[in-house]
């Protein structure tokens, strides 16, 4: 294969992968454009960064100074258990990222559902958020 070629194919997966459920784009990171500076990103466009998938939340032409783990307006980190995707360690969301009823997570080595939407409590923070569920 031709440089030439590795590179329409590296482009059409980048293209194809934004189409994935945030559960399968969380388990393949690196197929996700990496960011960049100075590139315009349409909102809803996921990036990896630092090996961690990000939505981008408004459109907007990136600068050097606003990476994903430092621009909170402009990307949300997806993470485990969201939108269905595969349970993993809680980890503690923000207000653009939070978990939504239904969402999934081990907290403490058990398994915990959400009960609310836009719950950015930990199961022990607020357990009325959260309801214990069978493995």
């Amino acid at each position: 294969m031709t440089r030439a070629e590795a590179l329409k194919y590296r482009a059409a997966i980048e293209t194809a992968v934004q189409s994935l459920d945030d559960e399968t784009a969380a388990e393949v990171p690196t197929l996700f454009p990496a960011w960049s500076a100075e590139t315009a990103y349409e909102a809803g466009a996921k990036v990896q960064y630092g090996g961690t998938v990000y939505t981008v939340l408004q459109a907007h032409t990136s600068q050097t100074d606003w990476t994903p783990d430092a621009a909170a307006s402009l990307f949300a980190e997806v993470l485990p258990g969201q939108g269905g995707s595969q349970v993993g360690e809680w980890v503690q969301p923000d207000s653009t990222n939070p978990y939504m009823t239904g969402d999934r997570v081990l907290y403490n080595g058990v398994l915990y559902e959400s009960l609310i939407d836009n719950n950015v409590w930990s199961p022990e923070a607020y357990p009325a958020g959260w309801k214990e569920v069978e493995a």
